[in-house]
């Protein structure tokens, strides 16, 4: 990534930071609570059709920065949100090659998969409604965890989605920029 080539000034960084424009895949659903936040807190977000994934970012360009163009980071890191148990578990069992796809050709480095809704505690109990065995459901998910690289993160109360995606970007920008 040619931004970590610069070495930046701390409020070079803070400008790049704060200028990140999260994107948002246009065949996301049912995530209005995720751009209401967005809007909210005017924090900037561009709907476009990503190849994989439903959120990433890009940095705008900046003549004063040396960013000469758009710098997207959609190829580098991405997260697929699924906003509850009974979702992903049709991802599992009734989509799953398509779903696995997915993962199998996402060329991002870093993966999430974000689970809204819910807790490890409700895989492990089976506390969602769909036919899903819950031992096939959690062999799934660490063989999805080892096999892509994954990184699967639990949020049980979806008005915190929104936080973490900014901040998730945020902070690969910030480490890609120190390192």
């Amino acid at each position: 990534m040619i931004l970590g080539k610069y070495k930046y000034t701390e409020s070079e960084e803070k400008e790049l930071l704060s200028s990140i424009v999260i994107l948002v895949d246009t065949r996301e659903k049912k995530n209005d609570h995720v751009i209401a936040y967005f809007d909210k807190y005017d924090i900037p977000y561009k709907k476009k059709a990503l190849k994989q994934g439903d959120y990433s970012f890009f940095i705008p360009k900046n003549d004063a920065l040396s960013i000469v163009r758009d710098t997207y980071f959609d190829s580098e890191i991405i997260i697929e949100r699924k906003a509850n148990l009974n979702e992903l578990s049709n991802n599992l069992s009734n989509d799953r090659s398509r779903f696995e796809e997915e993962f199998s050709i996402a060329k991002a480095h870093k993966k999430y998969l974000l689970i809204e809704n819910a807790n490890y505690s409700d895989v492990v109990q089976g506390n969602y409604d769909t036919q899903y065995n819950k031992k096939s459901f959690l062999a799934s998910l660490h063989s999805f965890n080892h096999k892509y690289n994954l990184e699967i993160v639990f949020i049980p109360d979806h008005n915190y989605t929104p936080i973490f995606i900014y901040g998730t970007m945020q902070y690969y920008l910030r480490n890609q920029l120190k390192s």
